[in-house]
């Protein structure tokens, strides 16, 4: 028991726990371990007679010739291993490490090299003969394996140029996706429908690559739009200017653009273009830029009809229709029957703002309900010294419903970002709507207790409103009290 192979094997057997167990936790620490516990057999190999250059001795017991010959090529395996480790652990790139090709292309080089050594120098076996042979042979699989072979080296070229790593957003030879994994082999894509494809190296290196990940706080995203060629381009121009600047999401730096993409005698294209710094964001914004579009060309007089379509009356509309027209594009008011409509049309007043006026101040009680026609607005609140902008509104947006529905005190400043026209209606002409139409005031409460919820989880100052009850049951409470009706 004595004897020093036994060591070696019981060395042999740490390092094979410490591989499996993953101890220590830490990778370099684990490694340096093993790298140690390599030291040491190494030391007792010598240490015993044995070269792992030469044949094991003990020709007069033939157990222990053998045990000496598989320690000697545990040696060269052991060593191969730790070298492929040192590299990828110590040198690689921790993306190139991420995508494991060169770690296994040279695993397999420094494997093949040891168990070549370890015929040659530990079984003595002529391997002059065996290098000839499976070079020939070599020939033989590569024709065999030719397109494999490709997709290798062609990764290799992927993984040094660094076209794209995992986690990027990329299209390659038109499919689009995530890229999950890079292996020796392909690039496994996730696309937006949640299915996994599978893009072999070679491909890859020959096809046009768009990378939407880079850089990485800079994407675009660009929506096109049919008009009817008899409107002004100039008009359309600023009505879609005005959407860009509605969007809190989109960059200032690199600027948004609109521009005329083309014309003919159906229509006219246009192209809005934005950015913003973050790949989750483009279907969202994207999303809301259509809307926004759509609610300040519908405010511009801009009819979003067929091309060619005859208009039903004259450009010239009566300030009756205007309003309706307004009261139409705020959600609340969209279902409302004609006459409740018509008569809501008769109590608004229109109000012009310059960009920059503020509308209304933290601490004001507003009794008017402000309906934006035009132009963009600016919510700020404040949070200690910092101002914040919570939201911006556009055409068919309405604020002030705090002070018109229980009396709140406003807890943000609502300024013009842009030149806008409003419209508002004091709450004595809405009071009427609101008996007839109590599904109208459940909505605007829901949208109020929203409001307050977001301020609330922001940190900003809080309400003077104080209730055992749920806010928003507090609210109905409040629109009972104020305007004397039964819900």
């Amino acid at each position: 028991m004595d004897h020093p192979l036994i060591f070696g094997f019981a060395l042999v057997a740490t390092d094979v726990v410490v591989w499996r167990c993953a101890v220590p936790s830490n990778e370099v620490a684990r490694l340096l371990t093993r790298l140690g516990i390599y030291a040491v057999f190494s030391a007792l190999l010598f240490d015993a007679g044995l070269s792992p250059f030469s044949e094991a001795p003990f020709d007069a017991s033939r157990g222990l010739h053998v045990a000496g010959a598989v320690l000697e090529i545990i040696w060269w395996l052991t060593g191969a291993r730790l070298l492929s480790l040192v590299l990828d652990t110590l040198f690689l790139p921790k993306m190139w490490r991420r995508q494991r090709l060169f770690e296994d292309v040279f695993s397999a080089v420094t494997f093949l090299a040891a168990v070549v050594a370890s015929l040659a120098f530990v079984l003595e076996l002529p391997v002059r003969g065996l290098v000839a042979t499976s070079g020939a042979l070599a020939i033989v699989v590569g024709l065999a394996i030719q397109s494999t072979l490709s997709d290798v080296f062609a990764g290799i070229v992927i993984n040094t140029t660094e076209p794209y790593e995992v986690g990027n957003w990329v299209s390659i030879d038109g499919v689009e996706g995530k890229v999950l994994e890079m292996n020796w082999r392909a690039t496994h894509l996730l696309t937006g429908q949640g299915d996994v494809i599978i893009v072999p190296n070679a491909v890859a290196a020959k096809a046009k690559i768009t990378n939407s990940s880079r850089p990485a706080a800079l994407h675009g995203l660009t929506i096109t739009l049919e008009i009817t060629p008899e409107a002004r381009p100039g008009v359309v121009l600023d009505a879609l200017g005005l959407a860009l600047k509605g969007t809190r999401a989109v960059l200032a730096d690199p600027a948004p653009s609109v521009l005329v993409k083309g014309a003919c005698v159906q229509s006219m294209s246009y192209e809005v273009i934005a950015f913003v710094d973050d790949m989750g964001k483009k279907s969202a914004v994207a999303n809301e830029l259509y809307d926004l579009c759509y609610r300040h060309l519908a405010a511009a007089g801009i009819e979003l009809r067929a091309p060619g379509e005859p208009r039903a009356r004259d450009l010239a509309v009566d300030l009756r229709d205007r309003r309706i027209g307004v009261l139409r594009r705020v959600q609340l008011f969209g279902a409302l029957p004609p006459d409740d409509l018509a008569r809501l049309a008769q109590a608004l007043t229109c109000h012009a703002y310059e960009a920059g006026e503020v509308l209304i101040t933290p601490g004001t009680v507003s009794d008017l309900l402000m309906i934006v026609d035009s132009g963009v607005l600016s919510t700020v609140a404040s949070k200690g010294e910092e101002q914040i902008e919570v939201a911006r509104l556009g055409p068919g947006e309405t604020c002030g419903e705090d002070g018109l529905l229980a009396g709140i005190p406003a807890r943000v400043t609502i300024s013009a970002l842009t030149n806008s026209v409003l419209y508002s209606v004091k709450k004595d002409a809405l009071t009427p709507l609101f008996k007839s139409n109590p599904e109208i005031v459940h909505s605007m409460c829901a949208e109020v207790s929203r409001r307050q919820h977001t301020l609330d989880k922001m940190g900003t100052a809080k309400s003077a409103v104080r209730s055992e009850e749920s806010f928003f049951q507090w609210l109905i409470d409040r629109v009972r009290e104020l305007h004397d009706l039964t819900l």
